[in-house]
């Protein structure tokens, strides 16, 4: 019995010229011209963008149909810019992108592989059940008794939905060491640009939409004492900081892995995302490196290099802690205040968690997701948690969802780093992946440590990477073994 047929791609048939032959494809082709003559005639420039981008749209449908991981890399880089473009263009629901990608992506899957059916198995992990518990609590606000808007609800969506979707994507798209390259250039060339970006507006100035932006209120927080700190095409100072970090220690450990050019790249991208955290001027983003880095040091299970970094680390503290060196430097001088326990704005963060201490003693579920901080305002100008600010990532679980969900979501974080660098630490052998995945690790170590002081992990463009981050860690198996295949099919060639 001849079976092939069951694994034809619906999208791979006879097109081109030879579509031409049949009275049908003439009849369309001419359809076509009149509605592209029609289009150019009427609205002249414009007709001739919506043609291009119509042309462009069909296109990228067109592929993604018949390579569906096209979409996975399409979201990572969307998650990068779509805040940004927030500012440009007004009026449209652009936060609805992400999960439009992810619907088409999935459907994608879906029918690429219509004719068989699509192995989900690779997901069915124990980070994927945790992630189905947290969506669930998440739908669970809707009927929380303290939840006064579904418009706020709607708005924080992603803060359920997306890592469920999304950690589903990462374990059925990126299981070889290809695929995960080519997400860590995706990352990296997108950090790049945000860094590049972020110059421009500190050596040339900002533009007139993030001027509008800035006048809008922005200001307050991103303009101290005439000086500007660098937001990108970021939502704020603080999460492009945090996010840049973030990116420098997984590409400066991941660069370990690579030779030649890639090597070039990855320490290029390391060296530039540290730099777009300095010039963030955000504070709370100096823990993403240290945190990062001493992880990385402790995965590597050698006490020489942990001696060494743990001296590394030392200096770097006395450096800001305890020295003036290089205050004449803005942002040097403000990351220096980070280390201070009498820092002002620190000691309004400690009294407002007081405030929420003393509110969601009998809260336990929270306030509702979206409900909390000054994001709140535009749903719930009146209500008490629109007016306390929550500043921490934690802080703000704590305050949408309560105890119940602060409790739940870090026992998820840390369930997951800690069997993921058990594994790297004692059970993977193959020194590539353990790089690898060691890179991944302190990178989330990193973002955890500094979400302490900023709501970093959860929000664009630092939620996406979090969220496939934790899938890939959660099975270095798989790149062990993809490793081993791709030595095996070397060495033949080698022992010629």
């Amino acid at each position: 019995m001849n079976t092939s047929n069951n694994n034809i791609n619906p999208f791979d048939k006879t097109s081109g010229s030879a579509s031409l032959s049949s009275p049908k494809g003439l009849v369309l082709l001419f359809i076509a011209l009149m509605v592209i003559a029609l289009l150019i005639a009427k609205l002249k420039i414009v007709g001739i963008g919506l043609l291009i981008a119509l042309m462009f749209l069909v296109f990228y449908l067109y592929k993604l149909f018949t390579n569906p991981i096209l979409g996975f890399y399409t979201a990572i880089g969307l998650n990068f810019l779509i805040l940004g473009l927030t500012r440009y263009v007004t009026g449209l629901p652009l936060g609805f992108a992400i999960d439009g990608v992810m619907i088409l992506t999935f459907l994608a899957l879906i029918f690429f592989r219509f004719r068989e059916r699509v192995d989900w198995s690779p997901a069915n992990k124990d980070i994927t059940i945790f992630a189905g518990i947290w969506l669930l609590y998440c739908i669970f606000q809707l009927v929380n008794p303290e939840a006064r808007s579904v418009e706020a609800w709607i708005a924080g969506r992603g803060l359920g939905f997306y890592f469920f979707f999304f950690i589903i994507l990462t374990f059925l798209f990126i299981n070889t060491h290809k695929k995960l390259d080519i997400l860590l250039y995706v990352w990296g060339v997108f950090s790049l640009i945000a860094t590049l970006n972020g110059m421009k507006q500190l050596f040339i100035g900002v533009d007139a939409a993030e001027q509008a932006w800035l006048n809008a209120g922005a200001a307050q927080t991103h303009v101290l004492f005439g000086k500007l700190r660098v937001f990108s095409f970021f939502s704020d100072a603080g999460q492009f900081g945090g996010n840049q970090g973030y990116t420098g220690v997984v590409a400066i450990i991941y660069s370990m892995t690579k030779k030649g050019f890639a090597r070039v790249f990855f320490i290029i991208v390391g060296i530039l995302g540290f730099y777009g955290m300095l010039i963030s001027g955000t504070r709370g983003s100096i823990a993403v490196p240290l945190g990062g880095l001493m992880t990385f040091f402790l995965l590597r299970k050698n006490i020489k290099v942990l001696s060494f970094g743990v001296l590394f680390l030392a200096m770097f503290f006395v450096f800001f802690k305890y020295t003036t060196i290089a205050n004449g430097n803005d942002q040097i001088r403000r990351m220096r205040s980070a280390f201070d326990p009498n820092e002002p704005s620190l000691q309004v963060r400690l009294n407002n968690q007081k405030i929420l201490k003393a509110y969601l003693a009998s809260r336990p579920f929270g306030g509702g997701i979206g409900h909390a901080g000054d994001k709140a305002q535009r749903f719930l100008p009146n209500a008490f948690l629109s007016h306390v600010a929550t500043d921490s990532w934690y802080v703000l679980i704590w305050a949408e969802l309560g105890i119940v969900g602060l409790v739940f979501h870090l026992f998820v974080l840390f369930y997951v780093i800690g069997k993921a660098s058990y594994k790297v630490m004692f059970t993977i052998r193959d020194p590539i992946t353990k790089l690898k995945m060691s890179a991944l690790i302190s990178g989330m170590a990193g973002v955890m440590a500094a979400s302490y002081g900023n709501a970093v992990l959860g929000q664009m463009p630092t939620a996406l990477l979090i969220y496939a981050t934790m899938a890939i860690i959660s099975n270095p198996e798989i790149f062990e073994a993809d490793q081993q295949k791709n030595e095996l099919e070397l060495s033949p060639a080698q022992n010629l």
